[in-house]
């Protein structure tokens, strides 16, 4: 059976669609991958359509769209026949957003190095302990240092929460790929936002015990 992963993060902006859809796509250059996209938004699905007319779309993924009472089957029916799912969730705490976190392996919730989007994580964390689901954060669009990122990394390590080691920088190369259906590690294989989203694969995969 394959590992779900919901990426979940109530605040805007933390990047969370174009999260699911790099890690997607990086994890298919070893593995068999679903995405997910229970978001009303629909970014995710959007992205998917540009992809099925991408030549560069080397990595072949299962895209599927679906909300309500059916998920949780959706997600079990997903498990069975790949290595990997993950699911783009609502940016609300509402009955999808559950049902995803009830189904997940891991929780992955993306922030800004900035304590509104920490603060703005306390919903998720909270409804992941409710649903006794394991909780991993990853820093996206970060700096490489700063006096700020790192008083937040001492927080989290004291409230004994999961960081991934391994930061997003912020980088237009995530966007520039997004925008054409793609994933950074086949628009730009040798760039460093390539090598970076390779990096948060391998922290993912320790975090989630594959």
């Amino acid at each position: 059976m394959g590992k779900v992963i919901a990426v979940a993060q109530q605040k805007g902006g933390a990047g969370k669609t174009m999260l699911a859809a790099q890690l997607a796509v990086a994890l298919a250059e070893t593995a068999s991958v679903a995405v997910l996209d229970i978001d009303p938004q629909g970014s995710l699905t959007i992205w998917g359509k540009l992809r099925a007319n991408a030549p560069k779309a080397a990595q072949a993924l299962t895209l599927a769209t679906i909300s309500g009472w059916r998920l949780a089957n959706e997600v079990e029916k997903l498990k069975a026949s790949h290595d990997f799912v993950l699911i783009d969730t609502p940016p609300v705490i509402d009955s999808d957003a559950r049902r995803a976190i009830r189904g997940a392996d891991l929780v992955l919730i993306p922030l800004n190095p900035a304590p509104p989007d920490l603060w703005a994580a306390e919903g998720t964390l909270k409804l992941a302990a409710e649903e006794k689901r394991k909780t991993a954060l990853i820093f996206n669009r970060a700096p490489a240092a700063s006096r700020l990122r790192k008083r937040l990394e001492a927080e989290i390590a004291a409230r004994g929460l999961i960081l991934l080691d391994s930061a997003l920088a912020n980088r237009a190369g995530y966007a520039n790929a997004f925008a054409d259906g793609l994933g950074v590690t086949e628009a730009g294989p040798s760039t460093q936002a390539a090598a970076e989203i390779r990096a948060a694969v391998l922290a993912l995969k320790a975090a989630i015990g594959s």
